[in-house]
């Protein structure tokens, strides 16, 4: 039994060091195939947050859920259009029933300007109807204007520049002509046919067709601007845009003249309500109305990131010290187990990947309390069972056996209030919650598991003095036990 319990605790300090080489690595070395950064909030990378309001008094309440996810997807679009990076958009509700408000909270890392993050935003989501246009000489000039665009912006550093600094810069060298041209889509041009002209969107299913369908229908304006549309481009595309991306691109069959299009083809039933959504999102946005703003400077962000980490090491020094002061040899051993539990707790954050926030990074801490209490139970059952007698291997199956409940129930008690947390919580408490219920998760393997496996290799069976000294505690000398 002994061999194979040391194998097994090489294998668990192997593991250990792998998975902290990994954690080491994947920060560290951008060449490595390895590099995944932690993914860090707001209020660690400074950036901007804003806080909308959504007036959602005009929708039917069994389509509030649906308005919200389809409105947080197109405002996400937006942001990353615009090259924010990794932007946070979540949609939630605060407070229950006819009294319950939703907001949107769009959380944009590095971007400071709050002003243009807001006009950006704040537009309302623009549906277009483009017509397929035809060869020729407009469409082959728009084709090498964005050829000739493209292949310069290749050459240069566009990144570290702004927008106004890398149009003035193509403007000089191309001419705004030519640089407005390169813009336009040399596919499909404008057909003059918008949003305000869809009245409703639906999913159909009609007897002839092997899947569903989109039935669309038009106010009175928009029934006769779409019958002249496709009067004149019979067995053309007509493609759909939402906020400059296209979404569909049907063929027109015959010209349309009551106002009631379809549109088929091989769609899934999800695809199908998915389309629907965003064309209806297109025709009645939900409004929202800007709540409160926020800016954190870098500067800020990175102060806030050290301290939490600088707060983190220290505490782990004193705890370090602490059990193997205070619990000698099982000390050592809590000591290892709970270095690799952060390498594990850190591992897991950069694969999910877990937004690191300042309250993430609590509940983290607090999570290795918890770990470490663990411990703390085991080595004193541990205790108790030497002071009754008991040899060194029947002490430590004793004392991990009575302290399991211990640590199950409070451990239980914990995930469960974690999970509440996550479940209600606001963004913030979302992030403390996650954290302190993967903590506490993890803490249990290492605490029963690894601890357990750690102590039993070492095989401890005889009296000696030295023994005595191992598993003594505190200010406690080995004349003091009674150790047999």
């Amino acid at each position: 039994m002994n061999t194979k319990t040391r194998f097994l605790a090489l294998l668990l300090l192997i593991g250990g060091l792998l998975v902290g080489y990994f954690v080491y690595v994947s920060e560290t070395d951008a060449k490595s195939w390895a590099y995944r950064p932690f993914h860090l909030g707001l209020d660690l990378s400074g950036g901007s947050q804003l806080v909308y309001e959504a007036d959602t008094s005009k929708i039917d309440p069994s389509e509030i859920g649906e308005a919200m996810s389809a409105l947080r997807e197109v405002i996400e679009r937006r942001v990353n259009a615009f090259g924010v990076g990794e932007p946070i958009v979540q949609a939630e509700q605060v407070g229950v029933g006819d009294n319950a408000k939703h907001r949107l909270i769009v959380e944009l890392p590095g971007i400071t300007d709050v002003k243009k993050a807001q006009e950006m935003i704040s537009e309302t989501p623009s549906l277009e109807f483009k017509i397929e246009r035809p060869d020729g000489a407009e469409k082959q000039a728009i084709t090498a204007a964005k050829k000739e665009v493209s292949d310069y912006l290749q050459t240069i550093s566009a990144s570290s520049t702004s927008v106004a600094e890398l149009t003035e810069q193509l403007n000089s060298r191309f001419g705004a002509e030519k640089v407005a041209l390169a813009q336009e889509d040399a596919d499909f041009m404008s057909s003059g046919f918008t949003g305000k002209y869809l009245q409703k969107s639906t999913v159909q299913f009609n007897q002839n067709s092997i899947g569903p369908s989109i039935g669309l229908s038009f106010n009175d304006e928009g029934v006769k601007l779409f019958a002249q549309i496709t009067e004149a481009n019979v067995n053309k595309k007509l493609a759909i845009f939402l906020d400059g991306k296209m979404i569909s691109a049907p063929v027109i069959r015959e010209a349309i003249r009551d106002g009631k299009a379809e549109i088929s083809g091989q769609f899934t039933v999800t695809e199908a309500k998915d389309l629907v959504r965003n064309l209806n999102l297109g025709a009645l946005p939900v409004q929202v109305t800007l709540a409160s703003t926020q800016t954190i400077g870098p500067t800020l962000g990175e102060v806030a990131m050290k301290s939490g980490v600088k707060s983190g090491i220290i505490g782990l020094i004193f705890i370090a010290l602490f059990m193997l002061f205070w619990y000698r040899l099982p000390g050592l051993v809590a000591v290892i187990s709970l270095s690799i539990y952060v390498a594990i707790v850190l591992s897991i954050f950069k694969l999910i990947p877990v937004t690191l926030t300042a309250a993430g990074i609590a509940g983290f801490i607090l999570s290795i309390g918890i770990a470490v209490d663990a411990n703390v139970l085991i080595f004193e059952r541990l205790k108790e069972e030497l002071r009754n007698g008991k040899n060194v291997q029947n002490a430590m199956t004793d004392g991990f056996a009575r302290a399991w409940s211990s640590i199950r129930d409070s451990n239980i008690s914990t995930i469960l209030s974690s999970i509440i947390l996550f479940w209600f919580g606001s963004s913030l408490i979302r992030g403390f919650g996650l954290n302190l219920a993967i903590g506490v998760i993890v803490s249990m393997f290492t605490a029963i598991t690894v601890t357990r496996t750690l102590l039993y290799s070492l095989g401890f069976k005889g009296e000696s003095k030295f023994v005595r000294f191992l598993f003594s505690s505190g200010f406690t000398t080995a004349k003091n036990d009674n150790l047999k």
